[in-house]
């Protein structure tokens, strides 16, 4: 089973997606049946929609696509995190086709967002019911990353966009030495997604990209590296088709016997999906 491990989904207003560009590609609706077009163009066969808004209403709107759209095999929601009652909120929200949490951490200004110490609490209580946690980070966040690991204890963690490198500016270091710390924990996967839109949006080729590839498949190994679109925001600089082909191309080449669960087998063990919680 090929799977799109990271997909958004969304009813495009101006007021709820101020990162959006009015205007720009992806300044319209994205809903379950474009995704399933796109998937259907690509050959691949399942997907995983991730939240892109901080709301319980971004959660149910997805879970409603998934009911609908059987393609859609599991979502990666949001809740307060944060919340006193998170131990409550979770059972509420209680639903087989949750497959774990994310938030937004790279639009948080503190520094140490990741450590404090209601956060931390949030993000155990989602590992304890054995969900997985998202880690949406930029390449200066990254630093609080093993810290944040080590206060959480044992999970299912994954690591978005490959902590966003700054592909458009060749930027290197400290992203490389920071991840590798990331990757020693050998309970945390990384998503190669979102990688296109950290290139020139214009300018990029795949030799922009590969020497970040190469760095994540030696540091965390094909057997924990997943592949994700970043559907409809990696539309900004590439299409659907460009982005699946990028990273094919390159596992043609690397690691040809991970094909398999790089694009799909990881995905279900990171998130637990087909066996169980």
């Amino acid at each position: 089973m090929r799977i799109d491990a990271h997909h958004h989904l969304w009813r495009y207003e101006p007021n709820s997606f101020g990162w959006i560009v009015p205007g720009s590609a992806i300044a319209r609706d994205f809903a379950a049946e474009d995704l399933r077009a796109a998937l259907d163009g690509a050959g691949l066969d399942a997907a995983i929609a991730v939240q892109a808004r901080q709301s319980p209403e971004e959660t149910s709107f997805l879970l409603d696509a998934a009911r609908r759209s059987p393609a859609i095999m599991g979502v990666v929601g949001w809740i307060d995190l944060r919340a006193p009652n998170i131990a409550a909120l979770l059972d509420e929200n209680d639903d087989p086709l949750i497959v774990g949490y994310r938030h937004v951490v790279q639009d948080e200004g503190e520094p140490d967002f990741l450590l404090a110490e209601p956060f931390i609490y949030g993000v155990r209580a989602v590992a304890e019911r054995g969900l997985s946690y998202d880690l949406l980070v930029n390449h200066a966040q990254l630093e609080t990353v093993p810290h944040f690991l080590d206060r959480v204890g044992e999970g299912r963690f994954v690591l978005d966009h490959a902590a966003k490198p700054d592909i458009a500016r060749q930027g290197w270091q400290p992203w490389a030495d920071r991840i590798s710390a990331v990757a020693e924990r050998q309970d945390v996967w990384c998503k190669v997604s979102g990688l296109v839109t950290e290139a020139d949006h214009v300018t990029w080729t795949p030799d922009d990209v590969e020497r970040y590839l190469d760095h994540v498949l030696a540091v965390f190994g094909p057997e924990r590296l997943i592949w994700g679109s970043d559907w409809p925001v990696c539309l900004l600089a590439a299409s659907y088709e460009r982005v699946v082909d990028l990273v094919a191309d390159f596992v043609a080449r690397r690691c040809p016997h991970a094909e398999a669960e790089i694009f799909g087998g990881n995905a279900l063990r990171a998130y637990a999906i087909g066996r169980g919680r």
